[in-house]
């Protein structure tokens, strides 16, 4: 977002000197992430070198899938007992630090962290002002497309409008070959719900204002009109689109055989389209979200991720966890000036969010051919709503929207069960 992380432990009972110079007494620190196995071993490799000059500080790395990580953190990471750090998608931030889950920054960490990421960003990771973890990644969509695909349905640029997507999906759809022209996504919350939020944010609408839905708008219409008709026209066939949270299964599998024309997908999954198609890769090309009839520009949704710290956690847990963090999203710990968090996100073709990380990354993102899609939208990009009640949320819209794509649901009836659904939920969470 995007998508691997894990969870770990340790043991020690020394005192140690943290870099604040205060002494406390040596801490296990656990580290709870959904990334893959050879994320999670870079992580390990950063937390050895941090320990290296921290010998009694102990970091442990344990993984578990997305899909787990949620319930994970709320189940054996809501006690003294569970997980010291956290990787967190933001959007569920404040029902986490509502429930007491999260520790705020240290005054002097918050204060580093005011200077040094946008605000934008800092204000995902922040309720009512107070800051409760370090940002890192940032993720947006843009339209993946397969040129070979392309040239051989005749389409000579990638479409920049709705009129131009649904030509180019009718032609890229091929019966008789099992190709389709666009891949939409099942069964996967996110995977579901940002592709849809970002060709609505390109029409000029929104998912929610003021913290209030407003899925009843002009340009939420057409974008669930735009559903219904890939779906009738057969442009999009539903037993293509399953997916997980790791991309696994028949989505993934069609794009990367070349039976999907065109998705709309995060920057985070590079890697797994480089590890699915080899030289294949190489026809793949990215462009920004085309523009609907009620929108003006490209856009894109994005949404981040931090790591925050159990706040049921001791506080001499606590100190060292967010030592630990500091150094770890610091522009010490990493290659020219970068943070070592930073190196981990951007081998895995994600975008890192702390602004010297930005720059000292700055070259090779601008030549990486497949992030300029990416990247010349950034700028546009519209935050993922951060509400109370914003996973039941988007699982309500996942939903709604897999009815449409299996034909269960109108795109007329699927609006207004859309905006009801969410008032009554965001209404609910928020008292």
């Amino acid at each position: 977002m995007h998508m691997f992380r894990a969870f770990a432990r340790a043991s020690g009972t020394v005192a140690v000197l943290l870099s604040g110079t205060a002494l406390v007494q040596a801490a296990d620190v656990s580290f709870l992430t959904h990334w893959a196995p050879d994320t999670v071993a870079k992580l390990e490799a950063a937390a050895a070198t941090y320990t290296a000059s921290h010998p009694d500080t102990k970091i442990t790395v344990r993984a578990v899938p997305f899909g787990d990580l949620l319930t994970t953190l709320r189940t054996s990471g809501g006690g003294a007992d569970g997980a010291t750090i956290a990787g967190i998608y933001d959007a569920w931030l404040p029902d986490l630090a509502k429930d007491g889950l999260v520790a705020a920054l240290p005054e002097a960490a918050a204060a580093d962290a005011a200077t040094a990421w946008p605000a934008g960003v800092l204000g995902a990771a922040s309720i009512g002002g107070t800051v409760y973890g370090f940002p890192n990644e940032i993720n947006v969509y843009a339209l993946n497309y397969n040129k070979r695909l392309f040239a051989e349905a005749g389409i000579a640029d990638a479409p920049k409008t709705w009129d131009e997507f649904l030509a180019a999906a009718e032609k890229l759809t091929d019966k008789s070959k099992g190709q389709q022209g666009f891949g939409l996504i099942n069964s996967w919350a996110a995977g579901v719900l940002h592709p849809f939020s970002s060709l609505l944010v390109s029409n000029g609408g929104d998912l929610v204002v003021d913290g209030k839905p407003v899925l009843d708008s002009k340009q939420a219409t057409e974008t669930f009109e735009l559903y219904e008709k890939l779906i009738k026209n057969g442009y999009s066939d539903p037993a293509m689109a399953t997916a997980d949270a790791n991309t696994t299964g028949p989505f993934l599998d069609s794009f990367v055989s070349g039976k999907t024309g065109m998705i709309i997908m995060a920057n985070w999954w590079e890697s797994a389209l480089k590890a699915g198609m080899g030289d294949a890769f190489a026809d793949i090309a990215t462009a920004p979200i085309p523009v609907g009839p009620s929108g003006t520009e490209a856009r894109s949704i994005s949404y981040s991720w931090m790591t925050v710290v159990n706040a049921k956690a001791s506080a001499d847990e606590q100190a060292a966890a967010f030592d630990f963090l500091s150094w770890l999203n610091g522009p010490e710990s990493g290659p020219n000036g970068a943070s070592a968090m930073a190196e981990i996100l951007v081998s895995m073709g994600i975008l890192p969010s702390r602004t010297s990380d930005v720059a000292a990354y700055a070259d090779q993102l601008a030549s990486d051919p497949f992030l300029t899609g990416y990247t010349s939208t950034l700028a546009n990009a519209k935050g993922f709503p951060v509400v109370l009640g914003g996973q039941e949320f988007s699982e309500s819209l996942q939903k709604t929207l897999e009815a449409v794509q299996f034909g269960q649901l109108s795109a007329a009836d699927a609006q207004a069960t859309a905006q009801a659904d969410a008032v009554e939920i965001l209404e609910r969470n928020a008292k």
